[in-house]
């Protein structure tokens, strides 16, 4: 009986938790009041132990790709992570119910007692442990401690009802029919409420148009000019794009959503080793002669041929420039960068003087979109993404060594990038007239370029493939097309990529831990 009714205490937590995210969603809509589901999962994302993040990481990738979920890996990896979020609320309250069932078995305390009790100390934790922004505001430090609390209290109200129902069995029935019922009320009538009059989108002042003709200039080592670009290698049919569609950009970042900054609130702190240090506006940075170029950036967990790598038009202004505007004093030999969502990076003195290393404020002729780093992002070339914050609000100069989020969880302290070369399509739906079926894809190396691409049929000699030259800059992939003569039958096609120093693409395969996957990406196609 005892171990039933701690059982009925799990559901009962499980049943008010369910309650308290819809409030929760409630008062982010109305009031934008922190989402508490969501500040927990990210908080523990960074407790807990990189190798622990990691498997979590590569569980949910795997997922997506073994069960062929979603059309961008990016995209519902974030989903499932905010599923996981409300789960995990949910479950902890699965616990507090559990709790407070035990507490009221064991002890004096009543379940209404035992429960707030309970709430009030999970409250404490919220506010201290995982330095929620309730600390610095009032209104969302009462939000977190009436809910909660309310939901302690509610889990002890529960338990006592179920108790008193325990005489008869049509009791116990009707009390769960009420339980249920309530859960179901208050959840729908919260979440509809949120989404029927949630607040319109902050207007932060991302994605808004920004002139990049003109007077911005243009890097002349890594640019390539319109008319270099007519008359190139038309791509196979089914190839990605050279410039990434709005929207499909991949994501990754280590909050389950992004930050809203506001241009109007937002300065970039300087600080360190300068000699005239002091606050930067955006219409500070955007006051700087602009560079605007092609670049292309890959995440350093992407996959043998997986979608987190995309091509955009950045726009900024040279960090170098900057640097010497601040006055960086010779004894700095690292910059570190915080940013808004917990991130931070140092970058070394080699890249922060490449004079292709951005400060990023536009993308694709508008100021960066919310989820891609508004209002500020840097960019360094031959580097994976884990290298490069977005949301930029501090940086400083210092001595020696700085630190780096991912580099503190065991992953690569260089990130250099692997030469990748992925197959797009094999276009068996678009055949020559001589019969031939046009295969293409990417290839990329950083900023080391691309000089040759080669594809293989099943076990036959590799053949050459043409690239479509020149690239949109010598920062971005390159496309590929091979003319297969086609045979009817099942096929395996793999490709390898050689890069501007000579290299040839590591062949062997490996894991994306801790500096990049390796290997030769490969499809299979049955042709009629």
């Amino acid at each position: 009986m005892k171990r039933h009714k701690l059982l009925r205490g799990a559901l009962i937590g499980g049943g008010v938790g369910i309650v308290l995210t819809a409030l929760f969603y409630l008062g982010d809509q109305l009031l934008r009041l922190p989402f508490l589901p969501f500040y927990l999962f990210d908080w523990l994302a960074r407790a807990l132990p990189g190798d622990v993040v990691t498997l979590g990481i590569d569980s949910i990738v795997n997922g997506i790709l073994l069960l062929n979920i979603g059309e961008s890996t990016s995209e519902t990896a974030k989903l499932i992570e905010q599923l996981l979020a409300l789960l995990l609320f949910v479950l902890l309250w699965v616990v507090i119910g559990w709790v407070i069932a035990l507490i009221s078995q064991r002890t004096r305390f009543s379940g209404q007692q035992a429960g707030l009790a309970a709430a009030l100390l999970l409250v404490g934790v919220l506010a201290l442990a995982l330095n929620l922004p309730t600390v610095q505001q009032p209104l969302s430090l009462a939000w977190h401690l009436i809910l909660v609390s309310l939901g302690g209290w509610a889990v002890g109200w529960a338990l006592a009802a179920a108790r008193e129902a325990d005489t008869a069995a049509p009791d116990r029935r009707h009390f769960l029919l009420r339980f249920g019922g309530a859960v179901l009320g208050l959840t729908v009538g919260a979440w509809g409420i949120g989404w029927l009059f949630g607040r319109e989108p902050v207007d932060t002042g991302a994605e808004e148009a920004v002139d990049t003709s003109g007077e911005g200039m243009t890097l002349a080592d890594v640019a390539t000019t319109p008319e270099e670009l007519q008359d190139r290698l038309e791509p196979a049919p089914g190839t990605r794009p050279e410039i990434t569609p709005d929207g499909e950009f991949y994501r990754i970042d280590i909050n389950t959503r992004p930050p809203a900054i506001q241009q109007s609130a937002w300065q970039l702190q300087v600080e360190g080793l300068f000699d005239n240090p002091r606050p930067l506006s955006l219409a500070d940075l955007m006051a700087l002669p602009a560079v605007t170029q092609p670049l292309t950036l890959s995440c350093i967990s992407n996959r043998i041929g997986g979608d987190l790598i995309s091509t955009a038009e950045w726009t900024g202004v040279r960090l170098g420039l900057v640097l010497e505007e601040l006055g960086l004093q010779p004894a700095a030999q690292e910059l570190y960068i915080e940013a808004e969502d917990g991130f931070y990076e140092s970058v070394a003195m080699p890249d922060m003087m490449d004079p292709r290393t951005l400060l990023v404020y536009a993308m694709n002729g508008a100021t960066l979109p919310q989820e891609h780093g508004f209002p500020l992002r840097i960019y360094i070339p031959n580097r994976y993404g884990m290298k490069q914050p977005k949301w930029i609000t501090r940086i400083e100069a210092i001595e020696g060594e700085g630190p780096g989020y991912w580099v503190d969880r065991g992953w690569s302290a260089t990130a250099y990038p692997h030469i990748i070369s992925i197959i797009d399509t094999v276009a068996d739906g678009e055949r020559l007239a001589d019969g031939r079926i046009p295969i293409g894809g990417i290839a990329w190396a950083g900023d080391r370029g691309i000089q040759q691409v080669e594809v293989q049929v099943d076990d036959s000699e590799w053949q050459t493939a043409e690239l479509r030259l020149p690239p949109l800059s010598t920062l971005t992939w390159v496309q590929w097309r091979y003319d297969w003569p086609a045979a009817s039958g099942e096929h395996t096609f793999r490709v390898r990529a050689t890069d501007g120093e000579g290299s040839l693409q590591v062949g062997e395969e490996s894991g994306v831990r801790p500096d990049g996957a390796t290997g030769y990406h490969a499809v299979t196609r049955s042709i009629a």
